[in-house]
């Protein structure tokens, strides 16, 4: 992806948390980060919202409420033998 360089004020309290925080290596990084984070939070607000204007189907609030339990998980696997290597 390009870059380009910008010239930006930032509060130093916040930009040395976001990088105490996130683990970034620079203030670049750090705002990079904090920027893709809040493109995937307006991306999922979003799609929440436009999901939100359909109405669920009775199949989906079934699997909204469902529960499962132990015996669903009951079958004839033999998973220590699917997985040997795992002790």
């Amino acid at each position: 992806m390009a870059k380009e360089k910008v010239t930006i004020t930032l509060d130093r309290g916040t930009i040395s948390e976001v990088i105490r925080l996130t683990g970034a290596t620079s203030t670049s990084a750090a705002i990079d980060r904090a920027l893709r984070a809040l493109l995937r939070s307006e991306r999922t607000k979003r799609d929440v919202e436009a999901y939100l204007r359909i109405p669920q189907t009775s199949e989906e609030m079934e699997l909204v409420n469902y529960q499962p339990t132990l015996s669903d998980l009951d079958d004839d696997t033999d998973w220590a033998a699917l997985y040997p290597d795992i002790k």
